[in-house]
């Protein structure tokens, strides 16, 4: 399919609601305001097509940028695409949901993620602890290093009320997802949890959140949700 018919199929589903609340939580024009569920009748149509993600990720629209993730072959992307896409990423909802997710697909996951969670720049170090939620929540636990998450808790428990505010909601997701979704570390994510305590996250030109990983484990405890992986991370 054309990008610029993408494109006219795109705009055609932007609602002025879906636009104000993708703009209060930072997106920028060009943006059409299009609900990702009614993405999906289009992206039946085109499955797999890397060279068009490209193309509308490259537009600067945050629709376009968001389809380009759906749409995307992540394992036909090397880590210099994904450092692309990375800074194309101008607020957290391109580089958690966006790069991250179509991150977390590919083959080299892990080593890129593992990078930007050291980068020290505040969106690459977000998508790094986002794109290990993404794994831990859809890959066996077989497919992960016990002592490397252990050591990476170990990281959030020592430096999470320093860091930037978008990664400290991250690596707060991380603490929680490990908690969840990763069965071997469950009482070590409880544990670092509870010593983490509650951890605040200046929002700007809103209310501050709390974010509270412990409780968050706690209701999945009760749920009966310990364990639990989806079937698929990208819709």
């Amino acid at each position: 399919m054309d990008v610029n018919i993408v494109m006219e199929e795109l705009e055609a589903l932007g609602k002025e609601r879906s636009k104000k609340m993708y703009i209060s939580n930072g997106a920028h024009e060009p943006v059409f305001g299009v609900a990702t569920g009614a993405m999906k009748p289009i992206a039946k149509k085109i499955k797999k097509d890397q060279a068009l993600a490209e193309e509308l990720y490259a537009t600067g629209n945050y629709d376009a940028m968001y389809f380009a993730g759906i749409i995307a072959d992540p394992n036909a992307m090397t880590e210099a695409d994904f450092d692309r896409w990375m800074e194309g990423a101008y607020f957290y909802m391109l580089s958690d949901y966006v790069v991250a997710v179509t991150l977390s697909e590919s083959d080299i996951a892990q080593d890129v993620a593992d990078k930007w969670i050291e980068s020290g720049e505040e969106l690459k170090m977000s998508a790094g602890w986002s794109c290990y939620c993404w794994l831990l929540g859809n890959r066996k636990d077989e497919e992960f290093s016990e002592p490397k998450l252990k050591g990476m808790l170990d990281k959030v428990k020592d430096t999470i009320h320093d860091a930037p505010e978008r990664t400290k909601s991250a690596m707060n997701n991380f603490v929680t997802t490990v908690g969840v979704s990763y069965v071997p570390l469950h009482e070590e994510a409880l544990q670092t949890a509870k010593e983490i305590g509650p951890v605040e996250m200046v929002r700007e030109g809103k209310k501050n959140s709390v974010l509270m990983a412990e409780a968050d484990i706690q209701k999945q405890v009760e749920k009966g949700r310990i364990g639990f992986k989806r079937k698929y991370v990208r819709c």
